[in-house]
């Protein structure tokens, strides 16, 4: 008879409107904005992310009213940015990031998920630039990078954790030390997705074990390893390997969680982890008996 894992003090799970098949702000294929409320409450979670900029209420007074009537406290918002482009890019980048800090900062959450822009088509696979990027490119992505860190706690007082992921310039593990050792660790800080993190090659587990300090926060995820090798075989975008199922329910892929988990309790510092299934386009009634399954799941690996 196995033991029970100890329990995760330093860990608080939630999990993310992706899970609920969200990937716009507005989308007749995805679940209602109050509906996902209900049955994130009712899958045991207490903490959610903002998803996609308008798909929650961007009402403060609202959002908290009905975050709050249901339990519920956000942990970050995110947004997308392609900051490589260099300056020409940033007045139009601050203005979508900064409506999100503002809204983020209301709701008390201390982070924002940064995500890269992709280096072709999420949909059909069109090459929008090269998949490498010019030492020049990487010189701006870390530059601008740590001035949207630094804008970003100076004036809304929360701290960027960038999201490696797939099919953007920062996935690899080589791409992800790069960044991060051209990075202020004071200005930039990691989020690590289990399962874009193996889509692209890479072992969660180490990656806590090397890049401990600069871990600010997780996404718990798996890809299914058959599916993934077709998915790389076949050069497939993201967004149609989502729809093959290439990230599956815990803890039928991999990473398993449980060690990720651990690692992480190890570092000594509160950390949010934050499920995100990416299963876009979902049916409507598939995702909360996955979101009761994956809480049981997450109570067997200690996070109580």
């Amino acid at each position: 008879m196995t033991s029970s894992p100890p329990a995760l003090t330093r860990i608080r799970v939630g999990s993310a409107p992706d899970s609920w098949g969200v990937w716009f702000p507005d989308d007749p294929l995805q679940t209602p904005w109050e509906r996902f409320l209900d049955e994130v409450a009712e899958a045991g979670y207490e903490w959610i992310e903002l998803g996609p900029y308008g798909y929650l209420p961007t009402d403060p007074v609202r959002l908290a009213d009905e975050v709050g009537a249901r339990g519920l406290r956000v942990s970050a918002g995110t947004v997308f940015t392609g900051l490589h482009h260099g300056p020409a890019v940033w007045e139009e980048t601050w203005e979508h990031v900064s409506r999100i800090a503002e809204l983020t900062r209301a709701m008390g959450a201390a982070h924002l998920v940064v995500i890269p822009s992709f280096w072709r088509d999420d949909k059909t696979g069109e090459m929008l630039e090269d998949r490498t990027l010019t030492p020049e490119g990487w010189r701006q992505l870390t530059a601008q990078t740590e001035r949207l860190g630094k804008r970003v706690q100076d004036e809304y007082g929360l701290r960027i954790v960038v999201h490696p992921h797939a099919d953007t310039h920062i996935d690899t593990p080589g791409n992800v030390a790069r960044f991060l050792d051209a990075t202020d660790p004071a200005l930039v800080s990691l989020c690590l997705d289990t399962g874009h993190y193996a889509y692209c090659g890479g072992d969660s587990v180490r990656a806590v074990e090397e890049f401990g300090e600069r871990i600010g926060y997780l996404h718990l995820k798996q890809v299914d390893p058959r599916i993934l090798a077709e998915v790389v075989r076949d050069q497939v975008p993201f967004g149609p390997a989502v729809a093959r199922g290439v990230m599956c329910e815990p803890p039928a892929g991999v990473p398993a969680l449980e060690p990720v988990l651990a690692a992480a309790e190890r570092l000594g510092v509160d950390l949010f982890a934050i499920v995100e299934q990416d299963m876009y386009p979902c049916p409507p009634d598939r995702p909360l008996p996955i979101a009761r399954r994956t809480r049981a799941h997450l109570r067997s690996c200690g996070a109580r």
